[in-house]
């Protein structure tokens, strides 16, 4: 699974796992933004909105789980 991280020039920069890739804007289906997932379809990529609401939801509730430990 491809993430977004930011948006440089005319490339997605992009990280799985650790490993980081610069996908060309015009490799990609419609308008990504930071923080969409990418999914590879033949040499070009699409969008998946879906894992990326997701994957936010998650990353929302691991870090309200940390504040509430926090004011124990």
């Amino acid at each position: 699974m491809l993430c977004v991280d930011r948006i440089e020039g005319r490339y997605a920069v992009c990280y799985e796992d650790k490993k980081k890739t610069d996908i060309p804007l015009s490799d990609i289906i419609g308008n990504v933004r930071e923080g969409d997932i990418l999914i590879k379809s033949g040499s070009r990529y699409s969008i998946d909105r879906k894992a990326a609401e997701s994957r936010k939801q998650e990353m929302l509730r691991k870090q309200n789980s940390l504040w509430s430990e926090d004011s124990d």
